[in-house]
Protein backbone atom coordinates (compact mmCIF):
# COMPACT_ATOMS: atom_id res chain seq x y z
CA UNK A 1 0.00 0.00 0.00
CA UNK A 2 2.77 2.68 0.94
CA UNK A 3 5.11 1.33 -1.94
CA UNK A 4 2.05 1.77 -4.12
CA UNK A 5 1.47 5.08 -2.44
CA UNK A 6 5.11 6.23 -2.95
CA UNK A 7 5.55 5.51 -6.55
CA UNK A 8 2.44 7.46 -7.65
CA UNK A 9 3.77 10.50 -5.37
CA UNK A 10 7.33 10.14 -7.16
CA UNK A 11 5.56 9.38 -10.83
CA UNK A 12 3.31 12.73 -10.03
CA UNK A 13 6.96 14.99 -8.97
CA UNK A 14 8.20 13.68 -12.06
CA UNK A 15 5.29 14.42 -14.35
CA UNK A 16 5.58 18.19 -12.82
CA UNK A 17 9.30 18.57 -13.43
CA UNK A 18 8.85 17.30 -17.15
CA UNK A 19 5.64 19.75 -17.30
CA UNK A 20 7.66 22.51 -16.02
CA UNK A 21 10.49 22.93 -18.28
CA UNK A 22 7.66 22.68 -21.09
CA UNK A 23 7.31 26.22 -22.38
CA UNK A 24 5.60 25.45 -25.31
CA UNK A 25 3.66 22.46 -26.94
CA UNK A 26 2.91 22.94 -30.97
CA UNK A 27 0.68 20.16 -32.77
CA UNK A 28 2.70 17.69 -29.64
CA UNK A 29 6.10 18.94 -30.18
CA UNK A 30 7.21 20.46 -26.87
CA UNK A 31 9.44 23.60 -26.73
CA UNK A 32 11.19 23.90 -23.79
CA UNK A 33 11.96 26.69 -21.67
CA UNK A 34 15.77 25.99 -21.94
CA UNK A 35 14.90 26.13 -25.94
CA UNK A 36 13.00 29.57 -25.37
CA UNK A 37 16.02 31.02 -23.30
CA UNK A 38 18.87 29.70 -25.76
CA UNK A 39 17.02 31.64 -28.58
CA UNK A 40 15.97 34.94 -26.62
CA UNK A 41 20.61 34.72 -26.30
CA UNK A 42 21.14 33.76 -29.91
CA UNK A 43 18.36 36.01 -31.74
CA UNK A 44 19.19 38.79 -29.00
CA UNK A 45 14.95 39.01 -28.41
CA UNK A 46 12.32 38.74 -25.68
CA UNK A 47 10.51 35.75 -24.65
CA UNK A 48 8.17 36.00 -26.58
CA UNK A 49 9.66 37.20 -29.50
CA UNK A 50 12.12 33.59 -29.06
CA UNK A 51 8.74 31.52 -28.70
CA UNK A 52 7.42 33.18 -32.04
CA UNK A 53 10.14 32.30 -33.87
CA UNK A 54 10.83 28.96 -32.28
CA UNK A 55 6.92 28.38 -33.08
CA UNK A 56 7.09 28.54 -36.66
CA UNK A 57 9.66 26.59 -36.66
CA UNK A 58 8.04 23.73 -35.24
CA UNK A 59 4.83 24.87 -37.78
CA UNK A 60 8.05 24.70 -40.41
CA UNK A 61 9.35 20.60 -39.47
CA UNK A 62 5.65 19.72 -39.15
CA UNK A 63 4.68 20.67 -42.70
CA UNK A 64 8.29 19.39 -44.21
CA UNK A 65 7.19 16.21 -43.09
CA UNK A 66 3.36 16.26 -44.10
CA UNK A 67 4.71 17.62 -47.57
CA UNK A 68 7.34 14.87 -47.58
CA UNK A 69 9.82 17.15 -48.86
CA UNK A 70 13.76 15.99 -48.99
CA UNK A 71 17.24 16.66 -49.44
CA UNK A 72 19.95 14.78 -50.95
CA UNK A 73 23.99 14.74 -49.40
CA UNK A 74 24.72 15.98 -52.82
CA UNK A 75 22.31 18.62 -52.49
CA UNK A 76 23.91 19.43 -49.50
CA UNK A 77 27.49 19.28 -50.92
CA UNK A 78 27.12 21.36 -53.80
CA UNK A 79 25.42 24.64 -52.04
CA UNK A 80 28.39 23.96 -49.39
CA UNK A 81 30.75 24.12 -52.58
CA UNK A 82 29.12 27.19 -54.27
CA UNK A 83 28.61 28.97 -50.97
CA UNK A 84 32.85 28.24 -50.79
CA UNK A 85 33.41 29.46 -54.46
CA UNK A 86 31.44 32.28 -53.89
CA UNK A 87 34.19 33.18 -51.27
CA UNK A 88 37.01 32.18 -53.13
CA UNK A 89 37.52 29.14 -50.88
CA UNK A 90 37.88 25.51 -51.49
CA UNK A 91 35.40 22.98 -49.53
CA UNK A 92 37.94 22.34 -46.73
CA UNK A 93 39.11 25.60 -46.12
CA UNK A 94 34.92 26.67 -46.11
CA UNK A 95 34.97 24.05 -43.04
CA UNK A 96 37.85 25.35 -41.04
CA UNK A 97 36.68 28.97 -41.70
CA UNK A 98 33.03 28.27 -40.27
CA UNK A 99 34.95 25.85 -37.95
CA UNK A 100 37.38 28.78 -36.48
CA UNK A 101 34.44 31.42 -36.80
CA UNK A 102 31.22 29.71 -35.07
CA UNK A 103 32.34 26.73 -33.87
CA UNK A 104 30.78 24.06 -36.15
CA UNK A 105 31.99 20.87 -37.18
CA UNK A 106 31.01 19.84 -40.90
CA UNK A 107 28.38 17.63 -39.80
CA UNK A 108 26.82 19.93 -37.73
CA UNK A 109 27.36 22.90 -41.30
CA UNK A 110 25.98 19.82 -43.03
CA UNK A 111 22.62 20.23 -40.76
CA UNK A 112 22.19 23.25 -40.88
CA UNK A 113 22.42 23.56 -44.84
CA UNK A 114 20.28 20.73 -44.98
CA UNK A 115 18.07 22.49 -42.88
CA UNK A 116 18.34 26.09 -44.85
CA UNK A 117 17.39 23.92 -47.89
CA UNK A 118 14.57 21.64 -46.66
CA UNK A 119 12.92 25.74 -46.09
CA UNK A 120 13.64 26.86 -48.82
CA UNK A 121 11.72 23.94 -50.85
CA UNK A 122 9.00 24.46 -48.52
CA UNK A 123 8.19 28.05 -49.29
CA UNK A 124 8.72 27.14 -53.21
CA UNK A 125 6.13 25.15 -52.70
CA UNK A 126 3.66 27.08 -50.41
CA UNK A 127 4.29 30.46 -52.55
CA UNK A 128 5.08 29.10 -56.16
CA UNK A 129 1.36 29.35 -57.34
CA UNK A 130 0.40 32.72 -55.85
CA UNK A 131 3.32 34.87 -57.49
CA UNK A 132 3.66 36.41 -60.76
CA UNK A 133 6.39 37.90 -62.00
CA UNK A 134 6.44 42.19 -61.92
CA UNK A 135 5.36 43.91 -65.34
CA UNK A 136 7.58 46.32 -66.66
CA UNK A 137 5.84 49.29 -65.21
CA UNK A 138 5.94 47.77 -61.38
CA UNK A 139 9.62 47.09 -62.12
CA UNK A 140 10.22 51.22 -63.00
CA UNK A 141 7.58 51.98 -59.91
CA UNK A 142 10.01 50.00 -57.93
CA UNK A 143 13.07 51.79 -58.81
CA UNK A 144 11.37 55.45 -58.66
CA UNK A 145 10.88 54.95 -54.83
CA UNK A 146 13.96 53.00 -53.92
CA UNK A 147 16.79 54.71 -55.94
CA UNK A 148 19.48 54.94 -53.61
CA UNK A 149 19.25 51.09 -53.29
CA UNK A 150 20.76 50.90 -56.72
CA UNK A 151 23.36 53.62 -56.21
CA UNK A 152 26.53 52.25 -55.53
CA UNK A 153 30.92 53.40 -55.28
CA UNK A 154 32.32 52.27 -58.87
CA UNK A 155 35.57 51.42 -56.99
CA UNK A 156 37.54 50.79 -53.55
CA UNK A 157 41.30 51.94 -52.90
CA UNK A 158 42.31 49.57 -50.33
CA UNK A 159 45.51 48.09 -48.42
CA UNK A 160 44.78 44.06 -48.20
CA UNK A 161 46.19 43.14 -45.46
CA UNK A 162 47.23 39.47 -45.24
CA UNK A 163 48.22 36.91 -42.61
CA UNK A 164 47.89 33.30 -41.41
CA UNK A 165 47.72 33.80 -37.67
CA UNK A 166 44.08 35.51 -36.94
CA UNK A 167 45.53 37.05 -33.70
CA UNK A 168 48.51 38.74 -35.40
CA UNK A 169 46.43 40.33 -37.82
CA UNK A 170 44.08 41.54 -35.29
CA UNK A 171 47.03 43.35 -33.88
CA UNK A 172 47.82 44.91 -36.68
CA UNK A 173 44.11 46.28 -36.86
CA UNK A 174 44.10 47.71 -33.31
CA UNK A 175 47.56 49.25 -33.77
CA UNK A 176 48.08 50.20 -37.44
CA UNK A 177 51.77 51.38 -36.68
CA UNK A 178 52.87 47.86 -35.79
CA UNK A 179 55.23 45.69 -37.76
CA UNK A 180 55.24 42.00 -38.46
CA UNK A 181 57.23 40.33 -41.36
CA UNK A 182 54.05 38.02 -40.81
CA UNK A 183 52.12 40.32 -42.17
CA UNK A 184 51.45 41.29 -46.27
CA UNK A 185 50.16 44.03 -47.54
CA UNK A 186 48.95 44.83 -50.77
CA UNK A 187 47.49 47.56 -52.13
CA UNK A 188 44.64 47.80 -54.73
CA UNK A 189 41.61 49.50 -56.21
CA UNK A 190 38.93 47.15 -56.84
CA UNK A 191 36.26 47.58 -59.11
CA UNK A 192 32.88 47.46 -57.41
CA UNK A 193 31.35 45.42 -60.57
CA UNK A 194 34.21 42.94 -60.82
CA UNK A 195 34.00 41.73 -57.47
CA UNK A 196 31.03 39.19 -55.52
CA UNK A 197 28.17 40.77 -53.55
CA UNK A 198 29.71 39.57 -49.97
CA UNK A 199 32.75 41.30 -50.58
CA UNK A 200 30.94 44.71 -52.38
CA UNK A 201 28.91 44.59 -49.12
CA UNK A 202 31.86 44.37 -46.65
CA UNK A 203 33.72 47.17 -48.15
CA UNK A 204 30.54 49.44 -48.28
CA UNK A 205 30.16 49.06 -44.78
CA UNK A 206 33.94 49.85 -44.11
CA UNK A 207 34.10 53.52 -43.36
CA UNK A 208 37.05 54.94 -45.02
CA UNK A 209 40.43 55.23 -43.03
CA UNK A 210 39.26 51.99 -41.48
CA UNK A 211 39.93 48.63 -41.06
CA UNK A 212 37.30 45.96 -42.58
CA UNK A 213 36.35 42.89 -40.11
CA UNK A 214 38.83 39.62 -40.69
CA UNK A 215 37.58 37.04 -43.18
CA UNK A 216 39.01 34.49 -44.56
CA UNK A 217 41.29 34.66 -47.14
CA UNK A 218 40.38 31.56 -49.33
CA UNK A 219 43.88 30.20 -48.82
CA UNK A 220 44.22 28.65 -45.48
CA UNK A 221 45.05 32.39 -43.77
CA UNK A 222 43.24 35.41 -43.05
CA UNK A 223 42.24 39.21 -44.92
CA UNK A 224 41.36 42.61 -43.55
CA UNK A 225 40.79 45.60 -46.17
CA UNK A 226 41.95 49.11 -45.03
CA UNK A 227 39.68 51.35 -47.09
CA UNK A 228 41.98 54.08 -48.01
CA UNK A 229 39.22 56.05 -50.59
CA UNK A 230 36.02 55.26 -52.22
CA UNK A 231 35.82 56.73 -55.89
CA UNK A 232 32.37 58.98 -56.96
CA UNK A 233 28.96 57.23 -56.39
CA UNK A 234 27.50 55.79 -59.79
CA UNK A 235 24.31 55.66 -60.85
CA UNK A 236 23.40 52.62 -63.30
CA UNK A 237 19.76 53.27 -63.95
CA UNK A 238 16.90 51.66 -64.30
CA UNK A 239 17.92 49.13 -67.18
CA UNK A 240 21.32 47.99 -65.22
CA UNK A 241 19.22 46.58 -62.08
CA UNK A 242 16.14 45.82 -63.77
CA UNK A 243 17.27 41.97 -62.99
CA UNK A 244 17.86 43.12 -59.43
CA UNK A 245 14.46 44.77 -58.85
CA UNK A 246 12.49 41.83 -60.57
CA UNK A 247 13.91 39.54 -57.66
CA UNK A 248 13.32 41.80 -55.20
CA UNK A 249 9.86 42.37 -55.85
CA UNK A 250 9.74 38.66 -56.10
CA UNK A 251 11.16 38.59 -52.85
CA UNK A 252 8.97 41.09 -51.47
CA UNK A 253 5.50 38.86 -52.58
CA UNK A 254 6.81 35.78 -51.58
CA UNK A 255 7.80 36.74 -47.95
CA UNK A 256 3.78 38.83 -47.98
CA UNK A 257 2.57 35.18 -48.98
CA UNK A 258 4.74 33.10 -46.39
CA UNK A 259 3.92 35.32 -43.53
CA UNK A 260 0.31 35.32 -44.58
CA UNK A 261 0.04 31.26 -44.52
CA UNK A 262 1.95 31.00 -41.58
CA UNK A 263 -0.37 33.52 -39.85
CA UNK A 264 -3.60 30.95 -40.96
CA UNK A 265 -1.18 27.85 -40.58
CA UNK A 266 -0.64 29.14 -36.70
CA UNK A 267 -4.00 30.34 -36.09
CA UNK A 268 -5.29 26.54 -37.02
CA UNK A 269 -3.14 24.74 -35.34
CA UNK A 270 -2.69 23.11 -31.78
CA UNK A 271 -0.56 25.58 -30.02
CA UNK A 272 -0.78 25.43 -26.12
CA UNK A 273 2.10 28.57 -24.50
CA UNK A 274 2.31 27.20 -20.91
CA UNK A 275 4.81 29.11 -19.74
CA UNK A 276 7.82 31.85 -20.85
CA UNK A 277 10.92 32.33 -18.94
Amino acid sequence: MYKIFFTLIFASLLNAEIVDGVAVVVKEKAITLYDVKKEMALSKVDAKQASDILIRKALEETEIQERKLSVTSEEVYEDIKATAQRNNMSVADFYEAVRNANGLSSTELKEKVEQKLLSQKLYSAISYSAMNPPSDAEVEEYYELHQDEFTHPSSFDVIINSAKDQERLQEKIDNPMFYSPEITTNEQVIPYDRISPELASLLEKTKVNNFSPIVPDGKGGFMSFYVKSVTSAKEGGVESARNQISNKIMEDQREMVLSDYFVRLRQNSDINIIRLP
